[in-house]
């Protein structure tokens, strides 16, 4: 019933866009031109009709997955070309030849030649490198030509290139290619008008509003019901915000609005979960037979995880979608954090000038800790709801102590707003810290001597009325770029690459199964399943003999307890991945019942995505499965090494560890042994060297040399062994070995220091590992606010 219920509704929605395309197409005298036109006039329509209902942030998937599927059906592309652009198989292990390409882009190329449209690519780049780094290296190559006879190559083959040379710059070559090939109407980001929308609604199809934070949509209906005669006053819009046992009065709303053919405005109806199944019946029932003017308005916030949707499928089918996102960009973000104020809020305050700066101060702190979301986690470890009312509430504790002391109380301020007003959100120890510095940059007491810079360029401005401070904004505001937040230009290069990253790995799992991974290359999906198993299988070593290692390491000493504990976890890892591919093999083969955990493990394999029982077991990855099991590999081979004889490597892979924490404690406990020193006073040193891992024959007398961390948001400059500001495009540069030994905490230093946090990935927060002081001239301040860390893995 669900299922036939479900295909209803879908049917019900579909014909009504279907029979309006129909009717808008434009006529024409052949058959041919008028079939043309029928299927250009539907697109188009349901194009329309979905992504009003999309986020920003999903619309150029959607549009990109239908330019592809339309260009397969009429076999306009290459489906191995499409393949490899949504997988970008890259060769492991290649060094790039070229200065302006990355390891990574270079194995992109070496698997793109592979194919015979691609053949001698990477020769060709190699020798005419001065062509081929203007190119990399321009501002927008998507709207530049390829160098040599690669520019006459297909849209769909010169994306593949992009692909390995700027995949920060895919984005927006994909939506060049979504115009090129379906037209300019389906790129522009127009928002459609209320009323155009309001016309295809009816009693049987709600207009379904997707709340954003600091957007109300109900304003618009508001507005078009004055024109057509619906206000509260008039008794014929009624308003329900559900929660707290509102659902009689929504339910005699329906019933009175479907009679006398009424407007229902139904707000936040995600807070009556268990009320919407008997919502999704009302709807169905008033949708047939009512006044043809009764109208349904919803609104409800889109949940933030999977488990969460709980609108009905019925509910959400039958709607007309439509989201309403906040502005994005700084520009647009401190104005509308100005908005909550007025000329009688800056007269409020006796302490004028200083109420003043420290407002718009607080402002465009708002403004920053807002906005920093969208650099992923380089801008905060964790994702936080900082809203409109964080920033009243502080700017009325900042009246309140203004007029209750003479001298402006910085600390307490900042300490009220940092650690409570908007600290109360935070709850990551380093996102406390980048928001208290972030106020000690933007809160101090040379605010009032007129030369606080809010960022490069932008001067706090001084003493206005409140309309010029709108003005000040829009004549003085540099433009959008990462230098505003604090951070270094290549962190909009690092969270545009990940956009990529998602819009392609989000396709590939859009596509379809049934046929080959690429009519053309003759291999169905369990067929490249099976070659992988095999392959992985094949390399896979044996596990480590416990009982063996265990005789050979007698002492017993932390570092030992560390490479039996690692031994061990590599094992169960290994187990997992033996019996479950094992298994998986038998169910390919017949001779076993596929279960719906075999069927995963397929899936997984199939998209190049580590399976969920394996990283279960494993170590945080945000690679695909091939890098992925090369990584595992080079882990063990690392294992094997140290566990021969158990003596401590020259210098230390510690990104090859499970438990890296548990190798710089043993550090710890190995001096605490050797000097008795009791292990809580002290705390771990870290001097950056000169050299690189293979000028090591041995270890140091204490201490260890560790090495393969690579840092982001900065570089480490060898020269002057400091931190200094990132090259361009240099997202995560290679550290030197480290030497790093324990020390009494009373021997510590921590002049000139930034405290560097160490994770293990870029994913950063819940990979943290341990905290290095690192050397440098600057206030450790701007490596904070750039989002300075140290990774184990990228």
């Amino acid at each position: 019933q669900f299922i036939l219920r479900t295909l209803h509704h879908i049917h019900q929605a579909f014909s009504v866009v279907f029979q309006k395309a129909v009717l808008k197409a434009e006529p024409a005298e052949g058959l041919k031109q008028r079939v043309s036109n029928l299927i250009d006039s539907i697109t188009s329509s349901v194009f329309q009709y979905t992504t009003r209902g999309l986020f920003e942030c999903d619309k150029l998937t959607y549009i990109a997955q239908l330019a592809f599927q339309i260009l397969l059906m009429n076999k306009d592309i290459n489906p191995v070309e499409l393949d490899f652009l949504l997988r970008y198989p890259v060769q492991p292990g290649v060094t790039s030849p070229v200065e302006f390409l990355s390891n990574h882009s270079w194995g992109g190329i070496k698997a793109l030649c592979s194919m015979e449209e691609f053949r001698n690519l990477d020769r060709d780049i190699e020798g005419s490198a001065k062509r081929w780094k203007k190119f990399v290296e321009s501002e927008c190559p998507e709207k530049e030509k390829f160098p040599q006879e690669w520019k006459s190559k297909s849209s769909l083959q010169r994306l593949c290139i992009m692909r390995a040379l700027r995949p920060d710059r895919m984005t927006y070559a994909v939506r060049d290619f979504v115009e090129e090939k379906l037209g300019s109407k389906y790129v522009i980001g127009r928002s459609l008008d209320f009323a155009v929308s309001f016309e295809e609604s009816g009693p049987a199809t709600p207009m379904f509003f997707i709340l954003s934070p600091g957007v109300d949509p109900l304003k618009d209906v508001e507005k078009h019901g004055r024109k057509l005669g619906y206000t509260f006053d008039n008794k014929n819009l009624h308003n329900v915000s559900l929660g707290q046992g509102q659902e009689v009065i929504a339910e005699q709303a329906l019933n009175l609005a479907a009679k006398n053919g009424h407007w229902v405005i139904l707000q936040n109806i995600h807070l009556v979960a268990r009320w919407l199944g008997t919502l999704e019946k009302l709807l169905e029932q008033y949708g047939d037979g009512s006044n043809e003017n009764f109208r349904v308005f919803i609104s409800a916030e889109p949940s933030s995880t999977r488990e969460g949707h709980i609108i009905p499928q019925g509910i959400l089918e039958t709607s007309i979608k439509i989201t309403n996102e906040p502005p994005t960009g700084m520009h647009a973000n401190l104005h509308k954090a100005l908005d909550n104020f007025n000329q009688d809020t800056l007269e409020m305050c006796a302490r004028e000038n200083e109420f003043k700066s420290i407002l718009f101060a607080l402002c465009y702190f708002h403004a920053v800790v807002a906005e920093r979301r969208k650099f992923g986690p380089q801008g905060w470890n964790r994702s936080y709801p900082f809203n409109t009312g964080d920033l009243t509430i502080s700017v009325n504790v900042l009246y309140n102590y203004l007029e209750a002391n003479p001298k402006v109380p910085y600390d307490d301020l900042r300490y009220l707003f940092g650690e409570i007003m908007y600290g109360g959100h935070i709850t990551d120890d380093w996102d406390r810290r980048l928001c208290r510095t972030y106020l000690e940059e933007f809160v101090k007491p040379e605010m009032m001597e007129g030369e606080l810079y809010l960022a490069p360029g932008f001067l706090l401005p001084g003493n206005m009325d409140y309309n010029s401070y709108h003005q000040y904004i829009d004549d003085n505001l540099p433009p959008e770029s990462p230098y505003l937040y604090g951070l270094h230009p290549n962190a909009e290069i690092g969270f545009l690459t990940q956009t990529s990253e998602t819009l392609f790995r989000t396709i590939l799992e859009m596509q379809p199964r049934d046929r080959g991974v690429g009519e053309g290359s003759g291999t169905t999906c369990e067929e490249k399943v099976h070659a992988v198993l095999e392959e992985i299988l094949e390399k896979l070593p044996e596990e480590f003999n416990m009982a063996e290692l265990l005789g050979k390491a007698e002492e017993r000493t932390p570092y030992q307890v560390v490479a039996l504990q690692e031994c061990e976890r590599m094992n169960i890892l290994t187990q997992e991945i033996r019996c479950s591919l094992h298994e998986l093999s038998l169910g390919l083969k017949g001779e076993l019942t596929m279960t719906s955990d075999m069927e995963n493990l397929q899936n997984a394999i199939f998209l190049d995505m580590v399976p969920e029982s394996w990283t279960k077991r494993a170590y945080p990855s945000m690679s695909g499965l091939a890098l992925w099991f090369t990584d595992l590999l080079a882990r063990i081979r690392e294992l094997e090494a140290w566990s021969a004889d158990f003596s401590l490597p020259s210098a230390v892979w510690l990104a090859g560890f499970f438990n890296p924490q548990s190798f710089l404690t043993a550090i710890m406990q190995a001096m605490a042994r050797r000097n008795e020193w009791p292990l809580d006073s002290m705390c771990l040193q870290c001097d950056v060297t000169k050299k690189n891992r293979e000028d090591f024959s041995s270890p140091p007398r204490e201490g260890a040399y560790i090495h393969g961390l690579y840092m982001e948001g900065a570089r480490w400059d060898t020269q002057t062994g400091l931190i200094v500001d990132a090259r361009l495009k240099e997202l995560t540069p290679t550290m030197p070995v480290m030497f790093i030994k324990a020390i009494p905490v009373d021997k510590w230093d921590n002049r000139n220091l930034y405290q560097c946090p160490v994770y293990k990935t870029r994913q950063r927060g819940p990979t943290y590992v341990w905290t290095f002081n690192l050397k440098t001239k600057e206030n450790p301040s701007k490596w904070t606010l750039a989002g300075v860390a140290l990774l184990l893995q990228i």
